[in-house]
């Protein structure tokens, strides 16, 4: 069985008992490696992938949910089913969107790491941050008034072409 199957099944196969354990497992682990690339991210994160897993006191197991989980935020995703303990791997990130990402998944505990300030930035930081919670937000289309054209460009008034149509849609949304 590869390592990528091997970290699938383990995830589908948590627990109500054992997912806690598993999840302080990952964090831990995911703090570890990132920690350890932001203090040295001039040098990049490269090497063999049982050194590495060594090197961050990690499961391999373990160490490939980390590779499928940085894969939204390196420059060249690769293959993970073909990866093995003897693979030799390269992550490009994109520092930038790696925050980005982490805000995404709600991981505080790597997007309020140390080093990202002093590698992008407290501005920049504050600027991702910033982009981050603007996507979250939600803007309420306007509806046209009732006397207005109609949106979609019959020429009839709104009141008289999808007022009606738009209010149920509406009302149906707000019950679900």
């Amino acid at each position: 069985m590869s390592l990528y199957s091997e970290w699938k099944e383990l995830i589908e196969n948590q627990s109500n008992d054992s997912i806690d354990k598993f999840w302080q497992e990952y964090s831990d682990a995911e703090t570890r490696i990132y920690s350890g690339f932001l203090d040295d991210y001039q040098n990049g994160f490269s090497g063999n992938f049982k050194e590495l897993a060594d090197k961050y006191e990690t499961r391999p197991v373990i160490f490939m949910g980390f590779l499928d989980g940085a894969q939204q935020s390196i420059s060249n995703p690769f293959e993970l089913e073909g990866i093995t303990e003897e693979s030799d791997i390269e992550l490009d990130f994109e520092l930038e969107k790696l925050l980005y990402n982490m805000m995404k998944a709600g991981a505080d505990y790597l997007y309020s790491l140390p080093q990202w300030e002093t590698i992008l930035g407290k501005d920049k930081v504050m600027e991702i941050a910033k982009e981050y919670k603007k996507s979250k937000t939600v803007v309420k289309k306007k509806k046209p008034g009732r006397n207005e054209p109609c949106w979609c460009g019959s020429g009839k008034k709104y009141k008289y072409c999808h007022m009606q149509s738009d209010e149920e849609e509406e009302k149906k949304a707000q019950e679900q």
